[in-house]
């Protein structure tokens, strides 16, 4: 199962912190395999592709729980090339890595 079938995503990021949000359409059904499958250690190694420009060690993952909302919080340190506005890359900011955050293939 994709986790895009289940779960959608909001992103921000702010100097070169991404801020990944990924929401389960229903809660009472699929948070408790979000809280089994997205682990931070999971969640960086989807990111990983992102992370051409330097090496993923620099980039810590910490993860945030949402009960009442049925959601989880990642906030991604190091992964924006310097920040936003340093960046040379076309948009691997929030919104890119959201994306490529729900394509994560997760056990039923």
């Amino acid at each position: 199962m994709n986790l895009r079938e289940i779960a959608h995503s909001r992103t921000g990021d702010k100097g070169d912190t991404a801020n990944i949000s990924v929401i389960a359409f229903n809660p009472q059904q699929d948070f408790a395999l979000l809280l089994r499958e997205l682990t931070t250690q999971r969640v960086l190694a989807e990111l990983t592709p992102a992370l051409t420009h330097f090496q993923a060690t620099l980039v810590t993952v910490e993860r945030y729980e949402l009960a009442q909302l049925g959601a989880l919080n990642f906030v991604v340190k190091g992964i924006l090339k310097g920040g936003v506005t340093r960046s040379l890359s076309l948009d691997a900011h929030g919104k890119s890595l959201g994306s490529l955050l729900l394509n994560m293939q997760l056990a039923p």
